[in-house]
């Protein structure tokens, strides 16, 4: 890209200014396309939207996109943008009214995903909230839904030193892992059966990228009333609130949940 003579500017800051604005005006940017544009190596345009997404201006996202980030997208708002609980929780609350179980909103910070925002079923006997909680992605549904829209090579990278041992987890290692994952892909949703707590299942489906944060929506109940339900039925609810959210407020290409309700299998793993 040519630029102008200027004693005054600063390269690395330029460089970055004209990475926004491609952000800006594209929507998505390879490391390949930034180094095309500002003529330089590729390592040094990874670096410089590594940088970008630190502050919060980039976020990568499936296939090694990056898409604008929350910082980026805030700049042409004449106020601050709603929280993402707040957005969400309009589709989180019918969400509960149609299955009458613990609902939350899950976002996903890594290999960890904490629990954002919830409501608690009105049943005798129910799953109690987690809000606020971390836990390791690949125990939880919700995660479980969200490591599936990434790749093998974007999985591996969030766990250099392997799995984060969880007391229960079926899943050992990487390979087993993926291999859940694989299932989650054809599933449209993951399963979380006795994982993360004993005596709860939970089914969760991705909401993709909102304003770049990577975020589901998930329904826990007991274990010992898992087994009476309609299961479809619950999953095809889950699943048309994740659509309609991410119709609604998502700017992901990872649309995770198009397909119709497929049958669980609590030990499909």
């Amino acid at each position: 890209m040519q630029q102008k003579t200027d004693p005054y500017r600063i390269e690395a800051v330029d460089r970055a200014l004209v990475l926004l604005t491609l952000l800006a005006e594209r929507g998505t940017l390879s490391v390949t396309e930034a180094g095309r544009e500002l003529d330089v190596a590729a390592s040094t345009a990874h670096r410089l939207l590594g940088t970008l997404s630190h502050r919060g201006f980039a976020v990568q996202g499936e296939r090694r996109l990056y898409h604008p980030g929350p910082q980026l997208l805030g700049l042409g708002r004449s106020e601050p943008a709603r929280p993402l609980p707040e957005r969400v929780r309009p589709y989180l609350e019918r969400l509960y009214a149609e299955v009458g179980e613990t609902v939350h909103l899950m976002v996903r910070d890594g290999a960890e995903v904490r629990f954002a925002d919830g409501i608690e079923g009105t049943q005798p006997l129910r799953v109690g909230l987690r809000t606020g909680a971390h836990m390791p992605a690949y125990c939880t549904s919700g995660g479980k839904a969200m490591l599936a829209d990434l790749t093998p090579a974007e999985v591996d990278a969030l766990h250099p030193d392997g799995l984060t041992p969880w007391p229960g987890g079926p899943v050992a290692d990487l390979a087993g892992l993926h291999r859940e994952l694989a299932a989650v892909r054809r599933q449209r949703f993951g399963l979380n059966h006795d994982e993360s707590e004993a005596g709860v299942t939970a089914i969760g489906a991705s909401l993709g990228l909102v304003d770049g944060v990577h975020a589901a929506l998930t329904v826990a109940l007991p274990t010992a009333r898992f087994a009476t339900v309609e299961t479809v039925e619950l999953t095809g609810r889950l699943l048309q609130a994740c659509r309609d959210a991410r119709r609604a407020l998502g700017d992901a290409e990872t649309a995770s949940t198009e397909a119709g309700p497929t049958a669980i299998v609590a030990d499909d793993r």
